[in-house]
């Protein structure tokens, strides 16, 4: 018997670590296919929220916000490249290059929802964590997001015309706020059937483990 489950993935394509997130989340789903169904949705987080336009050099980004070293940041980078590796995501050897603002992106995300096929939603996510995360393009671009949107077989006109005008803005915000007042600080925030919360990159054996056990008590319910 299969156990149908809701997952809200709240995340901010700025996030590496969401990157991770994801790769590992769709391994343990492949290994509980015939266990597990799920119907994934992808929620919109701002890090940098406030970030202008151009963004700003990701190292002193980092300097700026947590007070991090340039030696810190090439070990951080190391472990997210190699736990990148582990879930089939490659990371851009020198990192993104600059933060962005990613609202724009995220209003895309919000219309892929609302009005693609099933997976669409998905498949953009990826495509602009590709974009981002993996080649260091500059996300806020509307000719980058049009090209994942391109990469994510989406209608590109309709995807213009999202982007040049306020379309789907005051819902990425009231969602957004919705998820602060719901506690979520840090992400990639994984919330199952929006009870169950697991918070993190974790890897895969760590999703695996919690899904089969979600799906347990849901199915005791």
């Amino acid at each position: 018997m299969t156990t149908e489950l809701t997952i809200d993935f709240v995340s901010d394509i700025a996030c590496p670590w969401c990157a991770v997130g994801l790769g590992a989340l769709e391994q343990a789903l492949q290994r509980l296919e015939g266990e597990i169904s799920v119907q994934l949705h992808f929620q919109p987080f701002e890090l940098n929220p406030q970030m202008w336009p151009g963004g700003q050099d990701l190292g002193e980004h980092l300097t700026d916000k947590y007070g991090s070293t340039p030696e810190k940041q090439a070990q951080t980078r190391a472990m997210i490249t190699q736990r990148g590796a582990e879930v089939g995501f490659s990371f851009h050897p020198d990192g993104r290059g600059r933060v962005y603002n990613t609202f724009d992106a995220h209003r895309l995300l919000h219309w892929a929802g609302l009005t693609g096929p099933a997976g669409a939603q998905h498949a953009l996510k990826k495509a602009f964590l590709a974009s981002y995360q993996g080649r260091a393009e500059a996300i806020e671009s509307h000719d980058v997001m049009l090209a994942a949107v391109r990469e994510a077989g989406l209608d590109v006109e309709q995807a213009r015309s999202v982007l040049q005008s306020d379309a789907h803005a005051q819902d990425v915000r009231d969602t957004e706020q919705y998820y602060m007042q719901a506690g979520i600080r840090s992400v990639p925030a994984i919330i199952i059937n929006k009870k169950h919360l697991i918070s993190g990159g974790q890897p895969a054996d760590v999703f695996e483990q919690a899904l089969r056990q979600i799906a347990q008590q849901e199915a005791m319910a």
